[in-house]
This record gives structure tokens, C-alpha cells and sequence, in this order.
């Protein structure tokens, strides 16, 4: 199966419950700044470039941000601190992204996520991970990347399970997250971890623009020595 395909498959899930009737209430009532807009809705698909280098694995989409525009990270305050970060450091070609169509281009770089669809309160049942673990599974699968960036426990742990399920040796206990963090997996691409670009940790100081950069900075080594 190819990627395009593959996001086809996850644009049409409907395996949660509450899953589906949330994305769907917040697509029916929206927000009020947004009245004018035509709510995606649906599960959004991963986004980037099909021969990134570097996947990142983020956490769900956000009500009002992917699950309205459609598109990973676009439309909300954490992806307007990704975009920027991405742009500076040589993986985006423009620092913003408001909407899918705008122009925005990934290079070397992929975006997924643990749930494709936008959770209540931001936050996926264990169940709804599971369910949508295997979508992960098949792109981790078909993208071979050589860095994995989790942004946030959640990702990390979603990274961490796959490469169990694929029978590799992750290690117990298992690597520890955080920001900054290594896992060197045998058989599996580099794992760093990063603290989620959420509005709550970047308003709060928990992730600056600096520490992201570096972080990026790590990925971009990681890559240059494998090539």
C-alpha cells in the first residue's frame, strides 16, 4: 500500500465512538471566529514529504485547528510555533500555516500522529490509541525514516509500542522521556523526544523557541551522519 492510499483508509475511519461524535459536534458548531469556515471534520491525515529523513509524531488534532482545516498542525498556536521552527531550521518553506492550499511544503520532513482525530479536552483514551495504532504502524512501515521527534510522553510511548509490536529490543525499563531525550532502538531509526508544542507549554516557558531548536538541531546531526 502507498501512503496516499494509506491516508485514504485513515480519512475514512470511523472505529470511535466518542472519536466521531466529537469531530463532528466541533465541525457542526464551531467557534464562533470561525463561523464562516467549512469544518473538516473527519480524521486528519499525516502530512509532509513521502521521503522525509525525519518523521515527527505529535499527539491529535486540535478542534478548532486540524480538525478544521484539515490539515496536521495547521490553523492553531502549536502549529504556528512548529511551521516557524520547521522554516528555520531548513524542513518547511515558509514559517506559517493557516490552511491546507496555502503553500506550505515539507522537505525531508513527515508529520503523524498516535490519533487522527481531535479528542475531547485534547486527550485520547488509551483505547483510542490502540485503535489507531496500526495506521502508525503501516506508515512507520513505508516511510523508513532515519530521525523519530515525539513530541510529548504520549508520542514517545506510541514509538516505543511500535517497535515492540515490530520485535525489536526496546529495552526495560523502557527509555525515559524527555525533553532532549535518546533512545537508541537496535533496528530502529533514532528516537529523540521533545515536550509537545502545545500553546500551554510554549506560553508557559516549558518549550522555548531556543529548545526546540536544538532539538531540531539534534535531528538534523542525526541525519547528516546517516546519509
Amino acid at each position: 500500500m502507498s501512503l496516499a492510499k494509506l491516508q485514504q483508509e485513515i480519512v475514512a475511519c470511523r472505529r470511535c465512538p466518542r472519536l466521531v461524535a466529537w469531530r463532528e459536534e466541533v465541525a457542526r458548531t464551531k467557534r464562533r471566529m470561525y463561523r464562516d469556515w467549512d469544518y473538516w471534520g473527519r480524521p486528519v491525515p499525516s502530512f509532509g514529504d513521502p521521503k522525509a529523513r525525519l518523521v515527527i509524531v505529535g499527539l491529535a488534532p486540535a478542534a478548532h485547528g486540524a480538525n478544521r482545516t484539515g490539515r496536521m498542525f495547521t490553523g492553531d498556536r502549536s502549529g504556528d510555533f512548529l511551521y516557524a521552527a520547521l522554516h528555520r531550521a531548513g524542513f518547511a518553506n515558509q514559517p506559517t500555516s493557516v490552511r491546507a492550499g496555502d503553500g506550505l511544503k515539507l522537505t525531508d520532513a513527515y508529520i503523524v500522529a498516535p490519533v487522527h482525530c481531535a479528542p475531547p479536552a485534547n486527550k485520547p483514551t488509551p483505547e483510542e490509541i490502540a485503535a489507531c495504532a496500526p495506521f502508525l504502524e503501516r506508515e512507520l512501515q513505508l516511510l523508513r525514516p532515519k530521525v523519530t521527534l515525539a513530541l510529548g510522553a504520549i508520542a514517545w510511548k506510541a514509538v516505543l509500542d511500535h517497535h515492540a509490536r515490530m520485535g525489536r529490543a526496546v529495552g526495560k525499563p523502557l527509555p525515559k522521556f524527555g525533553h532532549g531525550a535518546t533512545a537508541h532502538i537496535p533496528g530502529a531509526p533514532l528516537l529523540l523526544g521533545s515536550y509537545h508544542v502545545s500553546q500551554q507549554n510554549t506560553q508557559t516557558g516549558t518549550l522555548t523557541a531556543a529548545m526546540f531548536d536544538a532539538v531540531l538541531a539534534q535531528a538534523r546531526a542525526a541525519i547528516d551522519v546517516s546519509s
